[in-house]
């Protein structure tokens, strides 16, 4: 938007294609997984059928009784599962309408807060109850805060893509460098997001080089997006957030603990927020007093007993 905005584009403008641009790299993400999902489903059932004859045999190797019918077991439950899917699908149906409502929802309030964000910001200022220069100090670090979280997740994404790709890459899994950006791209949808990406992978893998390849991708998409990106987060968080590696983990932990998912997102954003705004009202303070000057005060609040 900023750049726009430097090349004297209107700010409605500029939403709307930063918007469309946004709808075009979800509508090219969204192919890549499903077309690379259709180009291999051939090899994915053939891959998934000898997956299932290893383990019968694996249980009959195991004097497991009872195991000789495994096969036909699991096809029928395929059959099952295919009719449960297609009554699914049709109680899906019934809610189309309420899908397309909140798609349509999502959409136009991301183009309205691109559009309006520094009105929307003015109007937060003006009644956070505090003096203006206070207000705008405060919403100027959320909002410095948010960005750089996200310039951190950035950087989480680019190495989590890098791992598997690489991994795909040194398996021979075709469309190493789609699962790479799908990797990437998923990555800023917490927790879901790797679970597509990582599902996307594996299933790529049994395709094309069977079960044990597939489990060897599925323990490289693991250590991507557990260990090492445990490893990898607090510190690209620290460096975009300026805060310490340590204090990162700490206030993520403790917030998903309390508040789940929401506050394991927001915890790192919010605490540097918090520290920034801290920082920069004593450094005013420090320039107030300097200059001899008292500091800001709020709004005075109405005494209640006078009131009754």
């Amino acid at each position: 938007m900023t750049t726009l905005q430097r090349r004297r584009v209107p700010r409605a403008a500029g939403a709307a294609i930063v918007l469309l641009l946004l709808l075009a790299i979800t509508v090219v993400i969204a192919l890549m997984v499903f077309g690379g999902i259709y180009e291999q489903s051939s090899q994915i059932k053939a891959s998934a059928n000898e997956a299932v004859d290893k383990i019968e045999g694996w249980f009959n190797d195991a004097g497991a009784g009872g195991t000789s019918s495994t096969t036909e077991q699991v096809k029928g439950s395929t059959v099952e599962t295919g009719k449960a899917l297609l009554q699914g699908v049709a109680n899906g149906i019934k809610q189309v309408t309420s899908l397309v409502f909140f798609l349509t929802f999502t959409v136009f309030s991301t183009f309205f807060l691109l559009k309006d964000g520094p009105a929307v910001r003015r109007f937060v200022d003006r009644h956070l109850g505090v003096h203006q220069d206070v207000a705008t100090i405060i919403t100027g670090n959320v909002t410095r805060s948010l960005r750089r979280y996200f310039l951190g997740v950035t950087y989480v994404a680019a190495f989590n893509a890098i791992v598997v790709g690489l991994g795909a890459l040194v398996l021979d899994v075709p469309l190493a460098g789609t699962i790479a950006v799908v990797v990437f791209v998923t990555a800023y949808v917490p927790f879901i997001g790797a679970f597509v990406s990582g599902a996307f992978a594996v299933m790529l893998a049994l395709a094309s080089q069977g079960t044990n390849t597939a489990l060897i991708m599925l323990v490289i998409v693991i250590l991507a997006n557990g260990l090492l990106q445990n490893i990898v987060q607090p510190i690209a968080f620290g460096a975009t957030l300026e805060l310490n590696p340590l204090v990162v983990l700490v206030v993520t932990i403790g917030f998903g603990a309390i508040f789940g998912m929401i506050g394991m997102v927001l915890a790192a954003p919010l605490t540097s927020a918090a520290v920034h705004i801290s920082r920069d009202l004593a450094q005013v303070k420090a320039l107030e007093a300097a200059a001899g000057e008292p500091p800001p005060e709020p709004p005075a609040e109405p005494d209640p007993i006078a009131a009754v």
